[in-house]
Parts: C-alpha cells; structure tokens; sequence
C-alpha cells in the first residue's frame, strides 16, 4: 500500500510539472485534511501546507523534493480524533495517549531521538515494524501502532500503568515488577502521570 501510495504522489507531480500554469511565479502546494484526503492548492492552507513545486521566473518548473510524512501533520482536531479512535480500538484512555505524546514528542509527528525512535510516539524502527506501522511519521499510524504497544504492555503488566510506562521507556526486558534505578525511566514516568493529571483536571 505505501508502495502504491509513493506511486500516486509521483504521478502526481509528474502531472503537475505537465499542466503547470504559465504564470510566472505560480507555487503549489500538498496538504492533508482531517480525514487524510490529500488536496493540492495554490495557496497555503494554514501552515498545514507544504510546497511541493514552484514555477520560476525562467518558466520551468522545480519539483521539491518531499518526503511523505512532510504533507502528513494534522491540525489539533484531527489529532484528537485520531487519539479517540485508538483509545476506543485498543481499550487505553485517550488521556493516557495524550499524556505519553505530549511526554515523547510534544506533538511533533516528525520528532526523531537521539537512539532513532520516530513520530509522535516515538517508535522505534523494529518496533514500527513488529506493529505493521509503515510510516512512523504518519500521525494516523503512529498513534494507533503506539496505542496498541502501550495495549500490550498493560496486558503484561496487569494493567499497572507505572510500570507499563517505565517499561515503554525502558523495554520490557528492563522492567522486572519495579521501575527500574534508570533516571531516565524514572523522570520519564513522572513526567507522564503529571501530564495526565493535568489533561485529566482540564477535562473535568
């Protein structure tokens, strides 16, 4: 499917660098709305846009490079729902999810660490893989992919949330019945609840 999709994107611009418009100057742009469509405008849409090419003054045409998960930031309201729907596919409380974005990424779908965890849950490539997430970037897919890892680790660990997030942070082989002595581990958790308890006040 992403394979199809890559194909789609380029025939896209091919199609674009075809029927540009002769104005010099002209820019186009790609964007996704809250329900994935991908469009392509003319003129930005509310910093959500990117530019894919751009008409010079010469009259030819420059396609920008762009990599998928540049046109795939989502506004607040599509995040949210995305978080609705995992939390409502995978039984988690969508405040939860809130929380562990907010402590991962602060909402930045294209965050990369330092060790290569990536998106807004900050996955790691092999564990994107073993949840059949093929673009990490993507907030649709990496919100879901991290709810159902954050599934799992709570079914492990008998619903305890504490160590269910130590063991996000740290790995499961990391995390024998206690939080781990890892300052790391140890701040990352705290950091978690607090933001919950604030999303959790907010919201009551």
């Amino acid at each position: 499917m992403l394979r199809q999709q890559k194909k789609t994107i380029l025939a896209s611009l091919l199609l674009l660098a075809v029927f540009w418009p002769t104005m010099a100057g002209a820019t186009m742009y790609a964007y996704l709305d809250a329900k994935g469509d991908r469009h392509y405008k003319d003129v930005p849409n509310k910093g959500r846009s990117k530019i894919i090419a751009r008409k010079l003054n010469n009259s030819s045409t420059r396609t920008i490079p762009v990599r998928d998960y540049d046109i795939l930031r989502a506004d607040p309201q599509a995040l949210d729902g995305y978080i609705q729907t995992a939390a409502l596919n995978h039984q988690v409380d969508p405040l939860l999810i809130k929380a562990v974005i907010k402590a991962e990424s602060n909402f930045d779908s294209n965050a990369v660490s330092p060790k290569g965890a990536q998106g807004l849950m900050q996955l790691m490539p092999c564990t994107a893989k073993n949840l059949r997430v093929a673009n990490p970037f993507d907030p649709l897919q990496n919100i879901n992919g991290g709810t159902k890892h954050l599934r799992q680790l709570l079914d492990s660990y008998n619903g305890d949330v504490e160590l269910s997030l130590a063991a996000y942070n740290a790995g499961p082989g990391n995390v024998k019945g206690a939080i781990p002595n890892i300052p790391e581990t140890r701040t990352y958790v705290s950091k978690v609840l607090g933001n919950y308890q604030f999303y959790y006040r907010r919201n009551n």
